[in-house]
């Protein structure tokens, strides 16, 4: 059985640089929160897709068969296309509120 030589942290390091891994710096708590929410006169003047990407969360949907083998008609990124109709359901309801 072969035994293995000890390495020292310094060749650690550089085999690490090597692979290309480099070490990221920490963002403090409280500096940055991506979980807060867009204030509603800012959502209003943002367009999905300028500055202002929306988190995504995994959900559980059950919908009607019909409907999902429409939305799964045109291929990939069904999941895409049913959160964009989604989305202007959404808006349509918010400027009738608002």
């Amino acid at each position: 059985m072969e035994r293995r030589k000890k390495v020292g942290a310094s060749a650690k390091r550089q085999a690490r640089r090597a692979r290309g891994w480099r070490r990221t710096r920490t963002v403090k708590p409280g500096a940055l929160s991506l979980s807060s929410p867009v204030p509603h006169s800012k959502l209003q003047a943002m367009k999905i897709g300028d500055f202002y990407r929306p988190l995504k969360k995994p959900v559980t949907v059950r919908l009607d068969a019909d409907v999902l083998a429409w939305f799964k008609k045109d291929g990939r990124r069904y999941q895409t296309r049913i959160n964009q109709a989604l989305r202007k359901v959404m808006e349509r309801e918010m400027r009738a509120e608002g």
